[in-house]
């Protein structure tokens, strides 16, 4: 059975950092495609970052780029988001997605992985 657990959420002020990790059970991170993906409040989920599994590439959101790093750690199984110079409207609910396919894309309908979700609030 093939579960993602996130960790890393939590409140910070503007300016801030966190670091966000997708831990897998059940399969090897390595050979899927994940993504990070945000739902603010009243807002649909959107896709933030992915990292792909043929080649490596990344994906970026364009309001993250430049502060958002999405890195794997074969060694632990996870893949993280490191963000950095966090602003208030960064604040949701950020999920981590997986899939066994080599997606050259980050859009939520191609993932059949994910995890509850974690809470990362940004505020003064």
């Amino acid at each position: 059975q093939v579960q993602l657990v996130e960790s890393g959420g939590g409140s910070v002020q503007p300016g801030g950092s966190l670091r966000l990790s997708c831990a897998a059970a059940g399969f090897g991170m390595d050979y899927y495609t994940v993504g990070w993906f945000r739902q603010a409040p009243g807002k649909e989920r959107e896709p933030i970052s992915c990292i792909m599994t043929n080649n490596r590439n990344t994906y970026y959101a364009d309001p993250v780029k430049g502060r958002f790093t999405i890195f794997r750690d074969s060694a632990k199984d996870t893949v993280h988001l490191q963000m950095d110079s966090l602003r208030p409207d960064d604040t949701g609910v950020y999920y981590c997605a997986a899939d066994g396919t080599p997606l050259d894309y980050c859009a939520a309908y191609a993932f059949d992985y994910w995890g509850q979700g974690i809470q990362v609030t940004v505020s003064s």
